[in-house]
């Protein structure tokens, strides 16, 4: 699913990310730990194809298949949009819309018609137990509904993966359980391969593997 080898990355003279290597199998959930400042979210970052590693020839970084490093920035795009799914700590839900609506963004984009993307958008919000609230705003929605609003977003497009950055950090405790027990559902349900960026202990110790991250290596 995801094979990634000498993946570099500075910021000016901050050399962030040394070399790393990861392997992470389909229907793998696998959990990144370490301090602030390890390299964890770049990493993530990069993964996601939201940023690029330095450009070497011992680097390799396959997602499904997909040789990422020969990507133009268009395809890389819609490889984004169709193969991989996000959740964030803030749920980053556009308050003008409704629940539907958001859910149904990444499906408009990748030009999904409008009743194929609701009808999959109820589907979601049916198996998260949330389809009285598809037509409230985020601000109607408690903590909770709201970041299960952003799952369902990040699935809708059925992606390979799903990357998840400290996915329960804004959430009480009963709702961060909620949610990593959440996870396991949708790897059962869906085969859904997750990539977990988090501090919270618990989550990462319910995943197949924990990996831990120190000064932009995983030791």
């Amino acid at each position: 699913m995801i094979y990634a080898e000498n993946i570099h990355k500075y910021y000016g003279d901050l050399h962030v990310l040394k070399g790393v290597n990861l392997h992470i199998e389909k229907s793998e959930i696998v959990s990144i730990v370490g301090a602030s400042g390890a390299g964890k979210t770049t990493l993530l970052q990069i993964l996601g194809t939201l940023d690029r590693p330095e450009k070497n020839k011992e680097s390799i970084l396959r997602i499904n298949e997909i040789d990422i490093y020969s990507q133009s920035e268009k395809k890389l795009s819609k490889f984004r949009n169709e193969q991989i799914g996000f959740i964030f700590q803030f749920h980053q839900l556009l308050p003008e819309f409704s629940a539907l609506e958001n859910i149904c963004i990444p499906a408009f984009i990748k030009k999904t018609p409008k009743a194929e993307a609701e009808k999959r958008a109820m589907e979601l919000l049916d198996f998260l137990g949330l389809t009285a609230r598809a037509h409230h705003k985020p601000s109607e929605l408690s903590g909770g509904e709201q970041q299960r609003i952003a799952v369902a977003r990040s699935l809708i497009n059925n992606p390979a993966v799903i990357f998840a950055d400290e996915p329960s950090g804004n959430l009480d405790s009963e709702s961060a359980e909620n949610l990593h027990k959440l996870f396991f559902r949708l790897r059962e349900e869906f085969a859904q391969t997750f990539v977990i960026v988090t501090h919270n202990e618990d989550l990462a110790n319910m995943a197949d593997r924990k990996l831990v991250m120190v000064d932009g290596e995983i030791i």
